[in-house]
């Protein structure tokens, strides 16, 4: 006697918070965007760390716009940006093509909140980084030696 199979659909339950994609291959791309820890952020962290530079923290609560490495001792933070989601100014990645609207306003929101942040922090004496996704792809190096020598040039707090 032969056993049938059978397979369970996943629904989701949605938030209103953004549009249903218009395809299955869409929403199962865009679940799986991390917030933390991203591919970017991990590979300048092993940089770093390569380098000798100890003494960060990451996504430190205690620094207004919760910088995703912050050096506390030296008042630095660095936001590693990815291009598409942050609108970076050298890609200029084209809106997508469905819901136009909403892509334009959430990338306005976004562009407004990363400002927002780097004026806060840098109101408050702190140097502001912001190391987009491609920098990293063109030279990962130059990226983690230009904050290595900013981190190092800033004196340390007492």
């Amino acid at each position: 006697m032969a056993k049938s199979k059978t397979i369970a659909i996943k629904e989701y339950v949605r938030d209103k918070r953004s549009p249903v994609p218009k395809s299955a291959t869409t929403s199962k791309v865009m679940s799986a965007i991390k917030a933390k820890n991203t591919d970017p952020e991990v590979k300048l962290r092993k940089l770093l760390w390569t380098k000798g530079l100890r003494g960060y923290r990451l996504n430190w609560k205690k620094a207004p716009g919760r910088p995703d490495i912050a050096f506390p001792g030296r008042e630095v933070a660095v936001f590693v940006h990815g291009c598409f989601w942050h609108r970076c100014p050298i890609c200029a990645h084209p809106l997508p093509k469905h819901n136009t609207e909403f892509w334009a306003d959430k990338f306005g929101r976004n562009v407004a909140r990363d400002k927002a942040k780097a004026d806060q922090l840098t109101d408050l004496g702190w140097q502001v980084i912001t190391v987009w996704e491609c920098e990293l792809k063109k030279d990962a190096e130059a990226a983690a030696d230009n904050i290595v020598a900013k981190v190092n040039a800033r004196q340390a707090l007492t």
